[in-house]
């Protein structure tokens, strides 16, 4: 398998295709909770919409961590940290991840950061 990492660029180029990376799995999991009108019941019912929802939580998590220190410092108030930690407990412990926690960040967390990386898009 080849490694995800991107070793083909400057810096603020590989931050800048991370950050547009982060910003299209936030809108795939907006396009899939509007395509279930943001329905609990259906996530809770339908697999393959959890699964989607999930991985692209995951995706994202792993993008984060390979951006540099300087680009999350640039955006404080989002929880580089938190973001990424969620990836790490979706992928071990999937099995046992509790749904309405997900659904929470699905709804309530997965806006900000797409609006904090759109903002250092548009700053760069």
């Amino acid at each position: 398998m080849r490694s995800g990492k991107m070793r083909c660029c400057s810096i603020e180029t590989r931050n800048k295709i991370i950050l547009q990376k982060i910003v299209g799995f936030c809108q795939r999991i907006k396009t899939n909770l509007e395509r279930f009108n943001f329905d609990y019941h259906s996530f809770e019912t339908y697999y393959l919409f959890q699964d989607a929802c999930c991985m692209c939580v995951v995706q994202i998590g792993e993008l984060v961590s390979q951006l540099s220190d300087d680009v999350k410092r640039d955006a404080p108030s989002i929880p580089w940290r938190a973001i990424k930690d969620t990836r790490n407990f979706y992928v071990h412990a999937y099995g046992s991840i509790d749904l309405p926690s997900v659904w929470e960040t699905l709804v309530n967390d997965i806006p900000l950061p797409a609006t904090a990386c759109e903002e250092l898009l548009s700053n760069t």
